[in-house]
C-alpha cells in the first residue's frame, strides 16, 4: 500500500496529455484548453506546462514567452485553414472558377466556426511573436495566391475588371473575416435576423456576395452559382 506522502504527490502531479509525445503539440493543446477556458488574457507557459503534465521549466527552452507560445498556436491555426482551404479547392475541381473561389471563403467560414480559439489568437497579432507574420505567411500566402489565380480566370473576360481584382480579393478576403469575427465575439443577436441562425445568416451573406460577383459573367457559371446557392439553401 503506497504511503500517504506518496499519494499525496500523486494527487499533485500533474495529469496531462503529454507522454512522451511531441511537448510542441501538447503545449498547444493544453494552451488551447485554456484560452478555451478562461481566455488568452490568463494563459501563461507554467500554466500552459502543468496542463500538460511536464515540468513547469520544460517547455521554457521551446516557449520563452507567452507570446512565443502563442505564435505557435498560430501557426497550427493558420496550417489547418490551409488545409482546410486546399481540400475545399479539390472538392470543387472542374467547378467554374468563381465557384473555386467560393470554395476557398466556404472553407475559411467553416473553418472559423469550428474552431474559434484558433481564429481568436491568428487574429490578434498583437500577441504574437515579432517575427510572427513571416512564420505565417506561407500558407497566408498560398490562399492568398489562390484567390489571385481564381479571380484572375474568372474576369479573363473583363478588362476593365482586372485592375480592380486586388480590391475585390481584399474585399473577398474582408466579408469571411469580418462574418467570422462577429459570429466568435457574439454579435449577431444586436441584429434583426428574424428567424435566421447565425450560421444561416453567415451563409446569406456570402451566396449574396458570390451572386453579385457572378453578375455578368457567362451562363455556365450564372447557372452553376444558382445551383450552388440553392444547394447551400436546402
Amino acid at each position: 500500500m503506497p504511503s500517504s506522502a506518496t499519494s499525496q504527490n500523486d494527487a499533485a502531479a500533474p495529469r496531462g496529455r503529454y507522454h512522451h509525445g511531441s511537448l510542441r503539440e501538447a503545449m498547444v493543446a493544453a494552451a488551447l484548453e485554456l484560452i478555451e477556458a478562461h481566455g488568452v488574457e490568463h494563459l501563461s507557459v507554467r500554466e500552459a506546462a502543468r496542463t500538460a503534465g511536464v515540468s513547469p521549466g520544460a517547455p521554457f527552452r521551446h516557449f520563452p514567452t507567452k507570446a512565443a507560445l502563442l505564435t505557435a498556436v498560430a501557426e497550427q491555426a493558420t496550417e489547418r485553414l490551409h488545409a482546410q482551404v486546399e481540400l475545399g479547392l479539390a472538392n470543387s475541381a472542374g467547378q467554374p472558377a468563381l465557384l473555386r473561389f467560393a470554395a476557398i471563403g466556404e472553407a475559411y467560414l467553416d473553418w472559423a466556426a469550428r474552431h474559434p480559439t484558433h481564429f481568436q489568437v491568428v487574429s490578434q497579432r498583437q500577441l504574437l511573436d515579432a517575427d510572427a507574420p513571416a512564420r505565417l505567411a506561407p500558407h497566408n500566402d498560398a490562399i492568398r495566391a489562390h484567390m489571385q489565380a481564381l479571380l484572375d480566370e474568372a474576369f479573363a473576360d473583363t478588362p476593365t475588371a482586372l485592375a480592380r481584382l486586388p480590391a475585390l480579393q481584399l474585399l473577398g478576403r474582408a466579408l469571411v473575416y469580418g462574418l467570422s469575427r462577429m459570429g466568435v465575439d457574439g454579435h449577431f443577436p444586436e441584429w434583426d435576423l428574424g428567424h435566421a441562425s447565425a450560421p444561416t445568416a453567415v451563409r446569406d451573406a456570402f451566396v449574396l456576395f458570390i451572386e453579385l460577383l457572378a453578375t455578368g459573367r457567362d451562363a455556365q457559371t450564372r447557372e452553376a452559382v444558382a445551383r450552388w446557392a440553392e444547394r447551400l439553401s436546402a
